[in-house]
C-alpha cells in the first residue's frame, strides 16, 4: 500500500516503497523536477538508478505514467519488481497472447495501472491509441532514449514518433532516459520529443564506472586470441572453471563464435551461446540459463545484453572490435553492476578492422539501392517469396551477392519503418513478404544515406583512436561523450 505523504514525500516513497535508504546522485533533482511538471533528459551510466527517476514520481502522479521502452524482455523484469512493491503496473506487447492483451487492454480502459510499458510500435495500432486516449497521462518516460536518433547506435524508427505519442497523450511531462548519447544525439532526442532545449533540463551523471578496469590487449591471429581468452576466463591455473561470477564474451560474428565455442569446448570451459541466429525460444532459454547461473558464461553477438539486470558479472571481453564507442560503453556497462571489481578487456587484432569496413558499408545502402530494392517489392513481389531472398539478391547483385549483405540491411530498415512485414508461408518453411506502406523519404535521401555512412565511419575512427589511445582510457571516454573540456552541460 502507498503511505500517507507526509513533509518530503519522495523520501517516505523511496523508503517504504522502493526500500532505499537514501538517493544516490542526481536522482532527487530529477524527481523533483518531474514532479513540478519539468521535463528531463538523463544520462546515467548503466546500473545508476534511472529507473527510479520516473518510478517514483509515478507512484505520487495522479494519473498514468507511460514508459515507452524497445526491451520486451526487460518489461516483464520491471513490471514483477514493481508489483512486489505494491504498485500497480503493467505492460502490453507482442510476448502476450490475444487474450492477455484483450484483458489488459480492459482493465487499462477500466482505469488500472499506474504505469504501463509499452514498446513505440504499440501506438500504431488503433484500438490501443483508442484506449489510452481515454487515460489522463500524467508522465511520458522514454527509456533508452538514444533510439530515437538516427545518430544513435541502435536507432528505430518508431522511436522519432515520439513526437506524435506525446501529443496523443496530451503532451504530458516528458523524461527521457540512457546510458549514451553525444551532443548531436541529445539534441535529436529534444528534437523529436518535439521540445527546444530551453524546454528540457539535462542530468548528466557522467559516464565513469569507478569499479571497471578497462583493457585492451593486442592479438595476433586466432591461437593468441584463444590464448588470451582464456587467461581473462581461467586465471587460476588449476581449475578449469571460470572465475567467480558471470562473464560475456562478445563476437561480431556468428561463425566466428561457433568456431571460439567448440575451441572453448576443448579448452574445457563450458558456456552458452546466444545470437541472432537462434529462435526466439532458443534465445529466451539461453537469456534464462545465463541469469539463473546455470551458465556463468556465454559467448554472444551484440543482440545479447539489453535489458540484463544481472549483478555479479565479473568481466565484459569483446573478442572482435566492436564497430563505435556507443557500443562497446553499453556493452561494458553490464559488468559490475553490484559495485564490486570488474574487468572489460577489448582484445584488438588489426585484421578485424576491414571487417567491420565492410559491415559499416553493408549496414549503410545508399538510397539508390533502396529505391532499387523497394521497386522490385513493389513490381515483382510475387517471384520474390517464390524464389526466395537469396534470389533477389542475385538480382540485385549478380555475382557479388554471395558477399554482399546490404539486402538484409536494407529489408530489417523497411520492416522497422513498417514498409514491409514478413509472415510465415503456408509450410512454414520461409518467411514472405508482405508490402504494407512507401519507401520512407528518409531512406530515398541520397544526402542523408552519404552523411549517416560517414558519420558511421567516424564512429568506426574513434574506436580505433580509442584502442591505440596511450593516455587515460576513462579520460577519451569522456571527451568523446562529453566533449573535451566539457562540463556535461548540453550546447
Amino acid at each position: 500500500m502507498i503511505p500517507s505523504l507526509n513533509a518530503d514525500p519522495t523520501v517516505t516513497i523511496l523508503r517504504t516503497v522502493f526500500g532505499h535508504a537514501s538517493f544516490q546522485g542526481s536522482q532527487q533533482a530529477i524527481i523533483d523536477r518531474t514532479l513540478a511538471g519539468g521535463h528531463s533528459l538523463v544520462l546515467m551510466p548503466t546500473g545508476g538508478g534511472k529507473s527510479l527517476c520516473y518510478q517514483l514520481p509515478a507512484v505520487i502522479l495522479s494519473g498514468l505514467t507511460v514508459v515507452l521502452s524497445p526491451l520486451i524482455a526487460l518489461m516483464k523484469d520491471q513490471v514483477d519488481a514493481l508489483t512486489r512493491h505494491g504498485i500497480d503496473a503493467g505492460f502490453i506487447n507482442s510476448s502476450l497472447s490475444k487474450q492477455e492483451r484483450q484483458a489488459r487492454m480492459a482493465a487499462l480502459a477500466a482505469g488500472a495501472y499506474k504505469l504501463l510499458y509499452v514498446t513505440p510500435e504499440r501506438f500504431q495500432k488503433a484500438e490501443f491509441r483508442e484506449v489510452i486516449r481515454q487515460r489522463e497521462v500524467s508522465l511520458l518516460a522514454v527509456d533508452e532514449a538514444h533510439c530515437v536518433s538516427q545518430w544513435g547506435h541502435d536507432f528505430r524508427p518508431d522511436y522519432t514518433r515520439v513526437g506524435d505519442i506525446r501529443q496523443l497523450l496530451g503532451g504530458p511531462t516528458a523524461v527521457a532516459l540512457t546510458a549514451t548519447a553525444t551532443r548531436d544525439v541529445q539534441r535529436d532526442i529534444i528534437h523529436q520529443l518535439g521540445l527546444q532545449p530551453g524546454d528540457m533540463e539535462l542530468f548528466h551523471e557522467g559516464i565513469d564506472r569507478p569499479n571497471l578496469t578497462l583493457a585492451v590487449e593486442e592479438v595476433w591471429g586466432e591461437d593468441d586470441k584463444l590464448r588470451q581468452l582464456c587467461g581473462l576466463l581461467r586465471p587460476e591455473a588449476d581449475t578449469a572453471q571460470p572465475s567467480s561470477g558471470s562473464h560475456i564474451v562478445y563476437f561480431t560474428l556468428i561463425k566466428t563464435l561457433d568456431r571460439f565455442s567448440s575451441l572453448l569446448e576443448k579448452e574445457g570451459l563450458p558456456h552458452g551461446c546466444y545470437h541472432g541466429g537462434l529462435n526466439a525460444a532458443e534465445r529466451r532459454r539461453m537469456q534464462e540459463a545465463f541469469l539463473s547461473g546455470e551458465h556463468r558464461l556465454i559467448l554472444a553477438t551484440n543482440a545479447f545484453g539489453m535489458g540484463i539486470d544481472k549483478p555479479d558479472i565479473r568481466t565484459v571481453t569483446h573478442a572482435e572490435v566492436p564497430g563505435s564507442l556507443e557500443s562497446y560503453y553499453q556493452e561494458i556497462g553490464r559488468a559490475g553492476r553490484d559495485r564490486l571489481p570488474s574487468r572489460c578487456t577489448l582484445l584488438y587484432d588489426q585484421h578485424d578492422l576491414p571487417m567491420l569496413m565492410e559491415f559499416i558499408r553493408w549496414a549503410n545502402p545508399d538510397a539508390d539501392f533502396y529505391r532499387r530494392v523497394y521497386h522490385g517489392i513493389e513490381h515483382d513481389l510475387e517471384r520474390i517469396n517464390s524464389f526466395g531472398i537469396e534470389w533477389y539478391n542475385e538480382q540485385l547483385l549478380g555475382r557479388q551477392a554471395r558477399h554482399d549483405r546490404r539486402l538484409d540491411s536494407a529489408l530489417l530498415m523497411l520492416e522497422r519503418f513498417g514498409t514491409i512485414a514478413h509472415r510465415a508461408d503456408g509450410a512454414g518453411d520461409r518467411r514472405q513478404i508482405e508490402l504494407r506502406g512507401e519507401l520512407p523519404p528518409m531512406l530515398a535521401d541520397d544526402e542523408g544515406r552519404a552523411a549517416k555512412l560517414r558519420r558511421d565511419q567516424q564512429k568506426l575512427l574513434a574506436m580505433v583512436e580509442y584502442v591505440r589511445c596511450e593516455g587515460d582510457r576513462r579520460q577519451f571516454l569522456k571527451d568523446y561523450f562529453l566533449g573535451a573540456g566539457s562540463d556535461g552541460a548540453m550546447v
